[in-house]
Parts: C-alpha cells; sequence; structure tokens
C-alpha cells in the first residue's frame, strides 16, 4: 500500500508554493496525498522564522504529534523552510522525535532523505537527518513536479534569497543570497500555466523586482512582467513581495501599461520615520518612499497600496510612531500587515537593547490598526461602493450560500452565486467594510466600465481614531 503524506505550511506565499513543489515531489515518487494529518505516514511541517512567535508555534505543533511519533514509531516527522534552516541540529535536540531537518535549498533532497530515514529506522539507528547546507550555484534548482493546489492561480518562482541585509531581518540567514532563475525557464513555466487553463499567474520571490536574468543581466523585471503579460490566455498576473527601492520607471510604467497585471502593488513601508527606517537600513526615506507612491498615482491608473509596517523598534520615538501615523493617512494604505518588532536571530538588530516596552508595542499597534481599519473603510466606501467589479472567484464561503472572489485590486467580494472557482464575474458592490465587500452579480455581458474614475486618496477625510 503507498504511503501517504500531508504537508502543514506556515508563513507566507512562498512556504505556499514550496510546499507545491515538496508536494510534486513526494507525489512523483508514489506516495498519495493525506487529507488530514492523523491518515498520513509522512507528515511534513513547512515553516516561517519571519516572527518569534512563528518559531514558537513550530515548537508547540511538533509537541502535538510527540505522542503518535512514540505509539507509532512508523510515522515519519519532518520539518522543512526557514525554521529548519534557523535551528539545524538545535531542533533534533529540542525534539528529539523529529525525523527530518530539511533547509530552503534543499527541497529537491526530500525524497532521498525520506528513504534515508526509513534505512536508518529498519537498521535500529538513530534518525534526526539533518541536511540544512546552501547550495553555492547562483541559480536555484529546478523542481519539475508541481502540486499547484489552485485550479486557477498559479505561482511562480523568479528569485529565491535577499541581499537587501534589512537589520531587523533573519531572510538572508534563512534564504541566503539572491538566486535568479531563467527567464527563458520562467516564461516557459508561464506559458505551460496558460495552456492548462491557470487564468492568474503569482510571481513569487523575496524581493521579487529585484530580479535580474542571470543570463543575460540586462533583462530585468520590467521586461519580465513585459513578456508575462503578452502571453494568451492570462488575466492577471500579481507578483509578491517587492522591495521599495527595486521599483523604478520602467516597472511603474509596464505596470501602468497593461491591464492583465494587477493594479495592487505591496509597498512595504516599514516606519514613516526617516530615522528609523536608517536604523532598519532599508535603504530609502520617507520623502523618497512618498515621491515613489506619487510616481504610481500619476502612472495613469489606478494602483492600490498594501503595505507591512513594524511598531517598537529599537530606539522608535513617540515622534518617530507619530511620522509613522502621518505617513499612514498620507499613503491611504488599502491594506496593512502590521507587528510588534521582535528581535530575530542572526539579524544586526538581534543585540540592540530592545527598550520599548512591550505594553507601549502594544498600544502603538493599536493605535495604527484602528487608524488602519478607519482608512479601509473611508477608501471601501469612495473607490467601490455602488460601482462594477470584475471579480475571480476563488471559492464558497462556510454558509455554503456565498461565494467570494478578489478584484484586481486585490480586494475580497462576498455574493450569492453558484460560479465556481476561476470564473470571472461582474459584481455590483452593495455594501463595504473595512476588511471585504458585498456584492451582487450582475448579467455575463456586462463590461466594467472604462469611465469609472477612481477618487484620489484625500489624507483629511478621515481623522484619526
Amino acid at each position: 500500500m503507498a504511503r501517504r503524506f500531508f504537508i502543514e505550511t506556515f508563513g507566507c506565499q512562498m512556504n505556499v508554493h514550496d510546499s507545491e513543489k515538496i508536494s510534486g515531489l513526494l507525489t512523483h515518487q508514489g506516495l498519495l496525498p493525506a487529507s488530514t494529518p492523523e491518515e498520513a505516514d509522512v507528515y511534513i511541517l513547512n515553516t516561517c522564522s519571519v516572527r518569534d512567535k512563528a518559531v514558537q508555534k513550530v515548537y508547540s505543533r511538533l509537541g502535538e504529534f510527540k505522542t503518535r511519533k512514540r505509539q507509532d514509531p512508523g510515522f515519519t516527522l519532518g520539518v522543512v523552510g526557514c525554521v529548519a534552516q534557523q535551528e539545524g541540529e538545535s531542533m533534533v535536540r529540542k525534539a528529539p522525535f523529529v525525523d527530518m531537518v530539511v533547509g530552503t535549498h534543499l527541497y529537491h533532497d526530500i525524497p532521498d532523505l525520506l528513504q534515508e530515514v526509513d534505512s536508518k529506522r529498519r537498521e535500529g539507528a538513530g534518525v534526526g537527518r539533518v541536511a540544512t547546507r546552501f547550495l553555492e550555484e547562483k541559480t536555484p534548482v529546478e523542481i519539475p513536479a508541481v502540486d499547484r493546489s489552485s485550479p486557477f492561480r498559479a505561482s511562480i518562482t523568479i528569485m529565491e534569497g535577499c541581499n537587501k541585509r534589512c537589520s531587523f531581518c533573519i531572510v538572508p540567514f534563512t534564504r541566503g543570497k539572491e538566486r535568479n532563475r531563467p527567464s527563458r525557464l520562467i516564461l516557459e513555466e508561464v506559458r505551460r500555466a496558460a495552456d492548462q487553463g491557470f487564468v492568474e499567474i503569482l510571481f513569487l520571490g523575496q524581493t521579487v523586482n529585484s530580479y535580474k536574468d542571470p543570463e543575460d543581466p540586462r533583462f530585468r523585471f520590467a521586461q519580465l512582467l513585459e513578456r508575462a503579460a503578452r502571453i494568451p490566455g492570462l488575466r492577471r498576473i500579481r507578483f509578491t513581495s517587492p522591495h521599495p527601492r527595486e521599483f523604478n520607471d520602467e516597472t511603474v510604467a509596464v505596470i501602468a501599461a497593461h491591464d492583465n497585471i494587477c493594479n495592487q502593488v505591496h509597498l512595504p513601508l516599514q516606519s514613516g520615520s526617516s530615522r528609523v527606517l536608517k536604523r532598519m537600513r532599508r535603504q530609502y526615506t520617507r520623502e523618497w518612499f512618498l515621491e515613489l507612491v506619487d510616481r504610481f498615482r500619476s502612472c495613469g491608473r489606478h494602483i492600490a497600496f498594501s503595505t507591512d509596517m513594524i511598531v517598537g523598534f529599537p530606539q522608535e520615538t513617540e515622534e518617530d510612531f507619530e511620522q509613522t501615523l502621518s505617513a499612514v493617512e498620507e499613503v491611504g494604505f488599502e491594506s496593512m500587515f502590521s507587528f510588534k518588532y521582535s528581535p530575530r536571530p542572526y539579524s544586526e538588530a538581534m543585540p540592540w537593547e530592545d527598550d520599548v516596552p512591550d505594553a507601549e508595542k502594544t498600544r502603538r499597534l493599536m493605535i495604527l490598526q484602528r487608524l488602519q481599519k478607519s482608512i479601509q473603510l473611508e477608501l471601501h466606501r469612495r473607490r467601490y461602493l455602488g460601482r462594477l467589479e470584475e471579480i475571480l472567484v476563488e471559492g464558497a464561503s462556510r454558509d455554503g450560500v456565498h461565494r467570494y472572489g478578489r478584484t484586481s485590486t486585490g480586494k475580497v467580494v462576498n455574493f450569492i452565486g453558484s460560479h465556481s472557482p476561476g470564473q470571472f464575474v461582474v459584481t455590483r458592490i452593495l455594501e463595504v467594510g473595512p476588511n471585504s465587500l458585498k456584492g451582487e452579480p450582475i448579467p455575463s455581458d456586462a463590461l466594467v466600465p472604462s469611465a469609472q474614475k477612481e477618487p484620489a486618496w484625500n489624507a483629511n477625510s478621515e481623522s484619526r481614531v
């Protein structure tokens, strides 16, 4: 009987796609996917270490399998991803019942490592196989067998790693230096996905817009977007996660010129204070970031901005925090991921005094999140209420009656219907909340009017909460 595997994924879209690659490798080796961890003979936890709580969550989750591992010695427990890379041998010491710890460069070795674990188990030898070395190759290993979890969206890695060295970030340690795939292989994968019926492409990379073709360094992210946008059958192209400093005028112009490149851009600001940004090593000032926002606003197409924000970074003063609030008001982000600063191992800021008390971090985070919620609600009222939006259906809500999908700007729209994932539906937006919208489908021959003018964000339209 074929063994069954289950992969549980924590963290970012890169991790989700890495799990698709691992699933493809295991399926190619004859293993079958299980519906739940309880049904699996092989359980793999794909991990994230960007926040301290994420690491704690990994060890907590592993502890839930300790009893089963003791009762069923044939059950194989593996940990992959950023926490595996970060912890290495120490993970086996902390959780000796773990059979396999695999870092971010060696997913392609997992089938062989599983065979090695099985062989050692039959011999009665200890297991705990750890593989966390970084590869010296300047391009990622190609994994042709990808088990895509979505019937309509194909995630495609274009680069891995990061050279930025932001002082708060562990990614360069867990993912290594930048490694770019050749554009010919990326575009082949895009064409293949389009031929298979995928209507949306998601380009992935730690600093995705720093991409440059290793076979032709003149071929950069803008050229890749341009080529992909011209491939027949692709209705939407998204990308994550970019670094603000890597956007140039050419990339902005390409996004403006192609309707199938989604008009949502993630601009992770992190702080609104130039002083804090310098300590974070973000390579831009507050003023430069706001100029980038203006460049997008002047491109001739409405762009919805999302962002990441950290509060309580070492030496962040109340004045610094006020500058963050004012920047958020000035930009008008349509969504935000916000966090309290937590020191990360191996980062430059790790030995710095974490001098903002946790209670103060919590206070600042709550103020920021309340402000952002009020901005989102106001933006939704002004930009979406009563308008027609084309959405890509993603699935059914828990009530079984509503369906949900996303606009090109990434807004979640709930509506009543029987549409299937992957279908495009034009809806009229009837209700808005701070996090999602409600709409009703209109006849399929209706078009989203190009004359709908997006109102500009006015920072004075909402007072602080």
